[in-house]
């Protein structure tokens, strides 16, 4: 049996088996919704039910409250249609222009930037191309049907007859893949993965100046979508914030500095919380998102690209709506959520 899920306001309709997941059955599909872990950890794929009944399957409360969903709120990542539903969410131009597939792909470097940090370049298979918009992730698929998802840090026109991407990875002691990539994962190692995935990525159907907020590797996308406005020539004035604790979780500091030297539209502003004393640290100090509210306390009339720990996105979509007037739809994030924040109740 199978339903049909319309969307508004752009009217479009999509078939949804019973059971399955309503954003599955749309990426499936190539229906552009916003989403972005499909665990029901971040909240970028809530939606309003106009009409229809769907069960939820688990999720945090931080992304859908019981009050939300009270309210008429849903997850469409988590959330399997009963009946024919009619949901109200924005859809995302390009978000399912490239078909997601399997692949498989081989280490072509590691590198550590940080004793934390291991930056990793995947060689693809040249006669089935990886197509993705900057700002997407994949998914590694593990053993015992696990997945774990990490952000394109390079944009697509880098490739050349032997396509890459390039991955940025933090470890997280005793996190199953992460303990194997900086354990055992070693050069020409084969792994499989599935994507692109994500509805993160620049809407260059927009002039407005932007805020491109990073916290940690959530510089990865960033840094992926940087590549493509200078590749493009998108001149929109733009001022990257990167947050970290300390000088040396700057992993790509050098890199930044470039890109603003290069980019007269871009710039670079890096915020540490916690600096060492041996940083001798003479920039900016505090929460990252914060520094963005001094130097912009009126947002209304820009677009913010965040990405990073869950508590700088939240905290980021709270007070930039609430406090700098930050239109609600001009908010874009990729929320970068653990296998421990997604089981967090």
């Amino acid at each position: 049996m199978s339903f049909t899920v319309t969307v508004l306001p752009s009217g479009r309709s999509f078939k949804v088996e019973r059971d399955e997941r309503i954003l599955a059955a749309a990426i499936r599909q190539g229906i552009g919704l916003p989403y972005g872990c499909k665990d029901g950890a971040c909240g970028s794929c809530k939606s309003r039910l106009i009409d229809g009944r769907v069960i939820h399957g688990a999720h945090q409360a931080s992304a859908l409250s019981a009050a939300e969903e009270e309210a008429g709120f849903t997850l469409t990542c988590c959330a399997a249609a009963q009946t024919d539903v009619v949901i109200e969410a924005r859809t995302v131009a390009g978000a399912g222009e490239f078909p997601v597939r399997k692949m498989p792909t081989r280490v072509i470097s590691i590198e550590r930037p940080a004793p934390d940090v291991a930056v990793i370049k995947m060689q693809l298979p040249a006669f089935d191309p990886l197509r993705y918009h900057a700002g997407q992730y994949v998914e590694f698929l593990l053993r015992d049907g696990l997945r774990r998802s990490y952000s394109m840090a390079n944009a697509p026109h880098t490739h050349d007859d032997k396509p890459w991407i390039e991955l940025h990875i933090r470890h997280m002691p005793g996190g199953k893949f992460t303990d194997q990539v900086f354990d055992t994962l070693k050069e020409k190692d084969i792994l499989r993965m599935e994507g692109p995935f994500g509805s993160f990525f620049l809407r260059e159907d927009s002039v407005k100046p932007m805020v491109l907020l990073a916290s940690g590797t959530g510089f990865a996308p960033i840094k992926a979508i940087i590549e493509e406005m200078q590749f493009k020539g998108i001149t929109r004035a733009a001022v990257l914030y990167w947050g970290c604790r300390s000088k040396a979780d700057l992993y790509l500091h050098d890199w930044a500095v470039q890109a603003a030297a290069q980019m007269p539209q871009l710039r670079y502003i890096p915020v540490l919380s916690e600096p060492t004393p041996e940083d001798a640290w003479a920039g900016r100090i505090g929460f990252v998102h914060q520094a963005v509210m001094t130097d912009l306390p009126d947002l209304s009339g820009h677009q913010v690209y965040a990405c990073g720990a869950p508590v700088m996105v939240e905290s980021a979509h709270r007070d930039f709506v609430a406090l700098c007037g930050l239109p609600e739809e001009e908010f874009l994030a990729d929320s970068f959520t653990s296998e421990a924040d997604k089981h967090r109740a």
